[in-house]
């Protein structure tokens, strides 16, 4: 079987005449060289002093893992000089990062959550990277937030990757999901999944239950019907996994059907993740594979940011399962 690497996967779309041009091509390869970096820091660990906290806290408020501050630089210093990007954003920046003036300044945005589930760094458990790539609008500053708060159908390219047993990388470019594993041995991601297809149904959900006392009610009959399993109104039986890893969760719906669900309730009532960095690029994969994803009654990629740092409630994964969900809000 003929081995495909990245850089020909993007090659060939580019040839396709979609979104893919040269310079989105090298956004997206010098994305992939710095995931590479940041899964070798993580895989050294406690040998190269990479776990626990910097003493630090990002614009979220949230205190910063050595790891958080590492892997946002990486990404940094990758992307600066390639000539490929307007600006960047971060979740552990308050504001965009203009390229340096000395570099030429190309015609894309990247947004990047550049360590998701870092929580988890010190227990061993699957985290990774999520970014999203935006056309930066002509005649905007894309030093100021208004050129980022475009809604996520604008996307041209988004992915994520995840640090397990293998490192994965996940991306679409608007043309169907494809996943990647890095093959060590020769440093290149080689495409694994061509064709990646969610499943409309499932018999699977990931939500934090110990925000139950929080949920609204839509949330909590959903979920309640869940449990009831074949003696309740669904008439079949449900798992729950949660990883508290949204890399590992998303990857795992991509892989196997689910639904995955961080709905907005009376505790985060605007939602807990980042519309800009996680829900806008979770979203473009999951319904390039032919799932679903919405705020719990909208469209995600429908929305119109306000901020940067915006934040949503998510519900996404198995179609048929998520429109559930929706139909319980109306």
């Amino acid at each position: 079987m003929k081995r495909i690497t990245l850089t020909q996967y993007l090659i060939e779309q580019q040839r396709l005449g979609g979104n893919v041009t040269p310079e989105l091509r090298l956004l997206i390869e010098v994305v992939a060289r710095a995931c590479k970096a940041i899964s070798h820091a993580v895989n050294k660990g406690a040998l190269a002093d990479m776990l626990g906290t910097a003493g630090s806290e990002n614009v979220q408020g949230e205190a910063q893992k050595k790891l958080d501050i590492i892997s946002n630089d990486i990404l940094i210093e990758a992307n600066e000089w390639g000539g490929h990007l307007a600006a960047m954003v971060s979740e552990e920046m308050e504001h965009p990062h203009l390229m340096p003036e000395h570099y030429p300044s190309g015609a894309y945005l990247l947004l990047i959550d550049p360590l998701d589930g870092s929580s988890n760094i010190d227990v061993n458990v699957s985290i990774g990277t999520i970014f999203s790539v935006l056309p930066c609008p002509a005649g905007t500053d894309p030093v100021g937030e208004r050129s980022f708060l475009q809604p996520g159908s604008n996307q041209v390219a988004a992915g994520f990757a995840v640090y397990g047993p293998a490192t994965m990388l996940v991306l679409t470019v608007g043309n169907g999901t494809v996943a990647f594993t890095l093959d060590r041995e020769v440093g290149s991601f080689i495409l694994t999944e061509p064709a990646v297809s969610i499943s409309a149904d499932t018999a699977e959900f990931a939500i934090n239950m110990s925000n139950s006392r929080n949920w609204t009610a839509p949330i909590a009959r959903y979920i309640d019907e869940c449990l009831a399993g074949k003696t309740g109104v669904r008439g079949k039986d449900f798992n729950m996994r949660w990883v508290a890893s949204m890399v590992a969760d998303v990857y795992r719906i991509i892989s196997r059907g689910g639904i995955f669900m961080y709905p907005a309730d009376s505790k985060y009532k605007e939602g807990r993740l980042r519309l800009m960095y996680e829900a806008n690029p979770m979203a473009f994969v999951i319904e390039q594979a032919g799932g679903a994803a919405t705020d719990g009654a909208r469209r995600i990629l429908d929305i119109e940011p306000s901020a940067l740092h915006q934040r949503v409630g998510v519900v996404l994964g198995s179609r048929n399962e998520v429109e559930q969900v929706r139909q319980y809000h109306l």
